[in-house]
């Protein structure tokens, strides 16, 4: 029989023990707690934003075409919500500050319905090439970028074809939305290049904010691209079912459209997506990532 002594020895063992584990419980709620109130450090962001970008790469093609020809068609609704907007409002200065909110209409149903968005890819799937720098890497990417973009392009005129058939939009809105459309694509190829900029840059800080933001996805959205609007900035995809109205219509012919428009903003995109934001965030963690990548390949070598 063991002696009182040894019973209670045994006693404040297991009582030490109980006491470690609950420290180490309550430790791991701690750190738990602290990790849900913290902000996503630039690091985090940009391993989210990867790995999203390496599986978008390695989508099947027939799976690329649909989420792009959908994306093409719905950001469509970007353009209806913001004519009938500008239909009910009184023709005064402040009328683009209300009316720019219903551009946010098709971003919304793009974004969070998960499609291809062209202008999406110009971070997500680029940060995977600057880490990587390697060719087929790149070939990968400018494949998705022509079947997206093709796709996004091949919606955008569906779309804009059936808003021009008659009675599909009333009559009294038809004004509105060609109003809206020549808004949107006015400026020679130099003006279009450079307020094309800002708008890469836009869809990409909201790619680039999206996985902190959390709860707050849909104010992000909307603030961003109501900006991209009120600021008279062009988007490539958006503003191809504008001047798609406008070639419908008559007003603007599809060799206009393609070399004073699409082109020059395609161009103006990707550099602000791509040349400036893109590069400028791999910035902030290139030093953190080559850092880690070489630690890896130390620790596999022995």
């Amino acid at each position: 029989m063991k002696s009182h002594g040894s019973q209670s020895n045994d006693q404040n063992q297991s009582d030490d023990e109980s006491a470690k584990a609950s420290n180490a419980v309550r430790e791991r709620h701690e750190k738990r707690s602290v990790m849900q109130a913290s902000r996503l450090s630039a690091r985090l962001i940009y391993a989210v934003i990867r790995h999203d970008g390496d599986e978008e790469l390695n989508r099947p093609l027939i799976s690329l075409v649909w989420s792009g020809l959908a994306a093409g068609i719905l950001i469509s609704l970007s353009v209806i919500a913001q004519a009938s907007l500008h239909a009910r409002l009184p023709d005064e200065d402040w009328r683009i500050l209300v009316e720019s909110l219903g551009y946010s209409a098709g971003f919304m149903v793009v974004i969070f319905g998960r499609m291809q968005l062209f202008t999406e890819n110009t971070i997500t799937t680029v940060l995977p090439v600057v880490a990587d720098r390697s060719l087929t890497c790149l070939l990968k990417m400018l494949r998705l970028w022509a079947i997206v973009l093709a796709s996004n392009v091949l919606g955008c005129a569906i779309a804009s074809g059936f808003l021009s058939i008659p009675h599909v939009i009333p009559d009294e809105m038809t004004d509105s939305l060609l109003a809206v459309a020549r808004h949107a694509t006015d400026g020679d190829m130099g003006q279009n290049f450079y307020r094309a900029m800002p708008a890469g840059i836009i869809i990409a800080a909201v790619v680039w904010i999206m996985p902190a933001a959390q709860g707050s996805s849909f104010l992000v959205i909307l603030a961003m691209t109501w900006l991209l609007a009120a600021s008279g900035s062009a988007h490539v995809i958006a503003g191809s079912v504008e001047a798609g109205l406008l070639v419908w219509a008559g007003q603007m012919s599809l060799a206009e459209a393609f070399s004073r428009f699409f082109l020059p903003v395609l161009a103006g995109n990707v550099a602000g997506g791509t040349a400036v934001f893109t590069l400028l965030t791999w910035g902030q963690v290139k030093n953190e990532v080559t850092g880690e990548q070489d630690e890896a390949e130390t620790a596999s070598d022995r």
